[in-house]
């Protein structure tokens, strides 16, 4: 398959979508990181910290949600493909400042493709459960900065955004 014009590999010369061909691919230790977060009133910032949500444990929750959509991302994004993870980790923190939670998610394999989706799918869905349950408190809520920090292994080689702390 020959990539469209610009690169795309998921497009072929004459537009219709392909799963990348990885197999000739040499196997590397490759590991994303993706960032976002969930902007809120005070109040409500203060309600999940206090552990006090109606809907039980909001930061607790939302890790489970999403490591478990890193896992599925290859059933949630069209032509990603399905990969053994060995390690997905995903932090909230409080940030007063926003005021808000702030996502982090760490996706790490060794295989043929990276994992910046995975990490991102991570990253969007840990948000959307914060959302979700606490959406009875704020309606106001605004989920966003959903990007990739960095990422390291494949031949395109490592990428730091140049925000990264």
């Amino acid at each position: 398959m020959t990539a469209a014009p610009g690169g795309l590999t998921h497009i072929g010369a004459s537009g219709e979508a392909h799963m990348v061909d990885v197999s000739a691919k040499n196997d590397t230790v490759r590991v994303a990181v993706a960032e976002g977060f969930v902007r809120m009133n005070p109040g409500t910032l203060a309600t999940i910290m206090a552990g006090n949500a109606k809907k039980g444990d909001v930061i607790g929750s939302a890790r489970i949600a999403g490591i478990m959509a890193a896992k599925q991302t290859s059933n949630l994004i069209p032509l990603c493909h399905p990969l053994m993870l060995s390690k997905v980790t995903v932090d909230i923190a409080e940030d007063p400042a926003l005021p808000g939670l702030r996502v982090e998610a760490t996706v790490k394999l060794t295989g043929k493709t990276g994992v910046e989706m995975e990490a991102l799918t991570a990253v969007s869905v840990t948000c959307l459960t914060i959302y979700d349950m606490a959406k009875a408190v704020d309606k106001t809520m605004e989920i966003g900065g959903i990007r990739v920090l960095e990422k390291s292994g494949g031949k395109s080689g490592d990428f730091r955004h140049p925000e990264r702390n």
